[in-house]
């Protein structure tokens, strides 16, 4: 295996992020990056300090809400979400910022990435909710899929 893409890289790094979620469903991830450089990160899970899913166990399961639908009976913080406000609380600015991700957003997550003025959007992976592609054309934000990056991390000795 040669050296990585930059693509590659940021979109491993989201798998990566995606393993500190608490999400029963999906653990999903997100880098922020701007010129090569990370601003944030983000995972799927509850607020900060609250109770998670993996304490209480999933109400979206308890209730048979399929993926994709009803977000608000969630209590996880998306991981582009999660991305925004990282780098609000840090003092990054996303304008421009090329946001990679385990998953294509939810609608939800691409108002809120269209409203961060990011120019691209990149993912391996697919959420039941297509409809930020609409809104991602109309607002010029680039966004590709990618192949899914190997899971296996090398070294030389």
């Amino acid at each position: 295996m040669g050296r990585l893409t930059v693509d590659e890289y940021f979109l491993k790094l989201a798998a990566v992020a995606a393993e500190r979620s608490t999400c029963l469903r999906h653990h999903v991830g997100a880098v922020a990056v701007k010129d090569k450089h990370i601003i944030s990160t983000g995972y799927n899970g509850a607020p900060a300090g609250l109770k998670d899913c993996l304490e209480l166990g999933c109400l979206r399961d308890e209730l048979g809400i399929p993926s994709g639908t009803r977000h608000e009976i969630c209590r996880a913080v998306h991981a582009e979400q999660n991305a925004i406000i990282q780098a609000s609380l840090h003092g990054g600015n996303l304008e421009g910022a090329t946001v990679y991700c385990t998953h294509t957003p939810c609608v939800l997550c691409a108002k809120m990435l269209t409203n961060a003025k990011i120019a691209r959007f990149v993912s391996y992976g697919a959420y039941a909710d297509d409809s930020f592609k609409k809104m991602f054309e109309e607002a010029g934000i680039k966004c590709d899929i990618l192949p899914k990056p190997d899971a296996e991390i090398t070294f030389k000795a």
